[in-house]
């Protein structure tokens, strides 16, 4: 009862995160996967990602796991071995391909959230900011700042705007905030205007 209590609604069934599948070198990241886990639980909001039980993906699912939130990990047949050590938890999706697992994690999200990561969290987050400005969705997509590791990307979109690669209207498909719970708020909130 007592936990019902704090359970805020949503207007997201499911999140997709992507996030590294190492934890990176600060603390600040690792504390902010499983902050970013317990907000998703506290406002009743199931979990998509790309299927690791490592590093980031393995905390953010972890926490989403014991809050009682079913996890959905999408991953490649190929990457099984090198990325799922461990016990895996909730739901493991196996698909063909890279391509196949991002257009299945868009598909049962209705809102994406980047947390800190490489190649691949950076690959994920353009191509879904890519899908908005094209209009082939309009869910919001949220960057978890944590202590400004985006900032560089963000300094170059700024360029990309001022040099007149990238619409002012399109700047704003980027929802931003640096703790997960401003972030969620933040997403409830938004409205595509691009």
């Amino acid at each position: 009862m007592e936990r019902e209590k704090e359970m805020r609604p949503s207007r997201f069934k499911r999140i997709c995160v992507f996030c590294g599948s190492s934890q990176g070198k600060k603390k600040s990241y690792q504390d902010a996967a499983v902050e970013l886990g317990k907000e998703l639980v506290s406002r009743n909001i199931d979990l998509v990602y790309g299927g690791g039980s490592v590093g980031l993906m393995g905390l953010v699912s972890q926490a989403v796991h014991d809050g009682g939130r079913h996890v959905i990990g999408v991953i490649p047949k190929t990457l099984m071995p090198r990325e799922i050590t461990g016990e895996t938890v909730g739901e493991v999706k196996a698909v063909a391909d890279m391509h196949q697992r991002k257009a299945e994690m868009a598909r049962r999200s209705d809102a994406f959230i980047a947390l800190p990561g490489g190649y691949g969290t950076l690959e994920e987050l353009l191509e879904v900011i890519t899908w908005a400005q094209l209009g082939i969705h309009d869910k919001p997509v949220g960057l978890l700042n944590v202590d400004g590791y985006y900032n560089s990307l963000l300094c170059f979109i700024d360029k990309a705007v001022e040099d007149g690669f990238i619409s002012p209207s399109a700047r704003h498909i980027i929802v931003l905030a640096p703790t997960a719970k401003e972030l969620v708020k933040k997403l409830e909130d938004y409205f595509p205007c691009h």
